[in-house]
């Protein structure tokens, strides 16, 4: 029947954690946002508030759920008569003190079974026998049925939780020591009496005929032991021997303090439930447990035990975490995981602003700087002095800002050998840009397509030395459709590529564009270009109307 009982708590437990892993596989765990102050304490606020206006370097330790568990399993007691399988079970609740250190609360019970396997024959000193058995003329075989009550309070020390190459564990892996108190009964099946006090405690009719099992031809400790339970009840109706009048009591049974080693391993199921197998050694001080003081190293041959008696529960358990607002158990927490996020992605830590060194100070680092540039001479994109007629002297030092091609080389000053009119180097007087450039062409895309192509860079090119050659003018782009937000920012895209182009390849100053997108009339895969008439003024940039729909080059 026993076997049955553990079949289905074994299966129940085994469909229980199917359950739970079935539900988390593919999940990750990432401890949590301590940015959220939600979870933290009042009293720890100060130190919150400080972490999060960037002056202390620590956030502030969350509130944590408490933990609740039940458990069962084998309990054995380890003394003079060999124990045989019995059972015990027990409930606790847990805290988290830190990431390491917990405390937990336990209750334990535990029902201990021992039965010998060689008979014993000087038992004189112990009346639970001797008030029924004649010593050293029946032979007898010690066993005892102990009842413990256990409460205690343990220090658990977690050892995998702090983690160096991942976010969190799936299991953990702790040890425990604790100190308690526990009370003991321990009986003896000394008669066949189903629970009757004798009035003789002589009477043969009660007696168990031990001689028949301990002359036979049993040689074996399993066939033994079967000769025994098919010849005993499962009364226990003795008391077993104890010192009930020189240690104390409590509720009329051997009051012990005692002490606990012991480990385990917890599997997490979800964030609420976790499978624990545990095993616990607890030391008693008392040599009782077992009702027998005396050992027998050969029937007939009692020695004093060197030792006290100690008890052993080895458990599987199921635990549940509870607590609203709060954090799981910091045991299962890595504490590492908002360092490591923090060094990966940034998000509350305080970077400082970067200092890119400029030597000559003309606007361009150091980095894609490919000239130094005198003081107060404009440059281009790249770093490089800008030279509006192409003539070899920069505008800074030019004194004919626009030489005909045709009247170069020039001097050192960049005047040519022809005759400058009143208007060289300006544009001419009652003319405005569209007149100034000319016709400028078109720039046509392809598909969905953003890029500029080889044969449009040849195109540009030219609008490039055009304005390079009239400083004064700038120039219109425009793009077409907008009757989906797709197409705002496919034209959006492509007039910011024609001038991002003009502005990193020809070196034209960026605020010379006026930037249309998104015009009416127009062929939707064609940027045009125009020079601005007098006084037509304009953005140089405009935000992406729909960034999240940008095109790739």
């Amino acid at each position: 029947m026993a076997s049955k009982k553990y079949s289905y708590l074994a299966g129940a437990l085994c469909l229980l954690a199917s359950y739970g892993f079935a539900q988390t596989t593919g999940t990750t765990g990432t401890g949590y946002d301590v940015a959220d102050s939600s979870v933290v304490p009042s009293r720890r606020m100060p130190q919150q508030t400080e972490f999060m206006n960037g002056t202390y370097n620590f956030p502030a330790k969350p509130k944590s759920q408490w933990e609740i568990g039940v458990k069962a399993g084998m309990f054995n007691i380890s003394g003079d008569v060999s124990s045989v399988p019995s059972y015990g079970v027990g409930a606790h609740i847990r805290k988290a003190f830190g990431y390491v250190f917990s405390a937990r609360l336990e209750y334990m019970q535990g029902i201990g079974k021992g039965l010998n396997w060689q008979r014993s024959t000087n038992y004189s000193s112990n009346v639970a026998w001797a008030d029924r058995y004649r010593a050293n003329s029946q032979p007898i075989f010690y066993n005892y049925k102990t009842v413990v009550h256990d409460v205690s309070l343990e220090g658990i020390a977690s050892l995998n939780n702090i983690l160096f190459n991942k976010a969190q564990n799936k299991t953990s892996i702790y040890v425990l020591a604790g100190i308690g108190g526990m009370i003991f009964d321990a009986q003896v099946n000394a008669l066949n009496d189903k629970g009757t006090a004798p009035a003789n405690p002589f009477d043969t009719a009660l007696r168990y005929n031990f001689a028949s099992v301990a002359q036979g031809t049993y040689k074996t400790r399993k066939d033994t032991r079967k000769a025994l339970r098919d010849m005993m009840d499962d009364t226990y109706e003795t008391q077993a021997e104890s010192e009930n009048n020189r240690r104390p009591t409590l509720f009329g049974q051997t009051f012990r303090p005692v002490g606990h080693l012991g480990g385990g391993i917890a599997f997490k199921l979800n964030k609420k439930f976790n499978l624990a197998i545990e095993d616990r050694v607890t030391f008693t001080g008392d040599d009782l447990l077992d009702g027998q003081r005396w050992a027998e190293q050969a029937p007939g041959n009692p020695v004093l035990t060197p030792s006290s008696d100690i008890y052993n529960h080895l458990t599987v358990g199921l635990n549940m975490n509870i607590g609203a607002k709060s954090v799981e158990p910091l045991w299962w927490v890595n504490p590492l995981d908002y360092v490591y996020s923090e060094v990966r992605n940034p998000r509350l830590m305080r970077l400082p602003k970067p200092v890119l060194p400029d030597s000559d100070g003309d606007g361009i680092t150091d980095q894609f700087d490919q000239e130094q540039t005198p003081a107060g001479c404009p440059v281009d994109s790249h770093g490089v002095s800008r030279d509006t007629d192409g003539d070899g002297v920069p505008d800074c030092r030019d004194k004919e800002l626009v030489t005909p091609t045709v009247c170069q080389p020039v001097d050192a000053d960049g005047v040519g050998k022809c005759p400058c009119p009143d208007s060289c180097g300006t544009m001419m007087k009652g003319n405005d840009c569209a007149t100034t450039l000319g016709p400028l062409p078109s720039v046509t895309f392809s598909g969905n397509s953003v890029a500029v192509s080889s044969d449009a860079r040849s195109l540009l090119a030219s609008v490039g030395a055009r304005m390079r050659n009239n400083p004064e003018c700038k120039v219109v782009v425009v793009g077409y459709c907008a009757s989906s937000k797709q197409q705002q920012q496919r034209s959006w895209d492509r007039v910011n590529a024609v001038i991002n182009y003009l502005v990193e390849k020809e070196g034209i100053s960026a605020d010379r564009f006026i930037f249309q997108y998104g015009q009416e009339g127009g062929d939707c895969n064609t940027v045009d270009l125009r020079g601005a008439a007098t006084g037509e003024e304009g953005p140089t940039n405009v935000p992406a109307p729909h960034p999240n729909l940008r095109g790739r080059k």
